[in-house]
């Protein structure tokens, strides 16, 4: 039973201290939290599944040389929607080089039908996926990013603390306790 205390033990504190990372981290950043060169970014919707969910963080690496990247890569690039421009994550299925110097990106969700209507010029793209993937995880970013969000980051560890200091003082007191059907001990003689 002490193993599996301490073990849920030091699992939430993992977690408090990965939460409060992230959160500080991206409030820091004033966007996506950025992590060994890596940015965390949150997936909105399923057009990449089953490979990426809906709702997973997703590390991608900025910069680098975007002309040269090959068909089968994971991209995220800048797209324009609604006249805003938002950013998209999907694998190319085509490069075309151009004569121009830069390189034109036929891309498309693994979970669309076709592909993406408009190629994506390579200065265009922002980053490439790097592999790693924590599902469901962004739905918890969001919230941290959210007025309300950091707020409980900022009170959650408290809370923790005096909850875990009261289960301890609650467990001494409990320890100190003598059986039932026990007499107390005769007080030692004054003097």
């Amino acid at each position: 039973m002490k193993w599996l205390s301490r073990g849920v033990t030091i699992l939430l504190a993992l977690l408090l201290f990965f939460m409060i990372t992230v959160t500080l981290l991206s409030r820091s950043a004033g966007g996506e939290p950025m992590i060994l060169g890596h940015q965390l970014k949150t997936v909105l919707s399923g057009s990449m599944e089953p490979q990426i969910q809906t709702g997973s963080i997703i590390a991608v690496k900025p910069g680098g040389d975007m002309t040269q990247l090959k068909e089968g890569q994971i991209i995220t690039f800048r797209q324009v929607k609604n006249a805003s421009t938002i950013l998209v994550t999907h694998r190319i299925v085509k490069a075309v080089p151009l004569a121009t110097g830069q390189t034109q990106y036929v891309t498309k969700g693994d979970n669309n039908d076709g592909p993406d209507p408009d190629p994506v010029l390579s200065d265009n793209v922002t980053a490439v996926y790097s592999g790693f993937t924590l599902p469901y995880a962004g739905y918890f970013l969001d919230f941290a990013r959210s007025r309300s969000g950091t707020a409980l980051m900022m009170i959650l560890p408290g809370l923790l603390l005096l909850g875990y200091s009261v289960m301890n003082i609650w467990k001494g007191l409990k320890s100190l306790e003598l059986p039932s059907g026990k007499e107390a001990p005769p007080a030692p003689p004054a003097g």
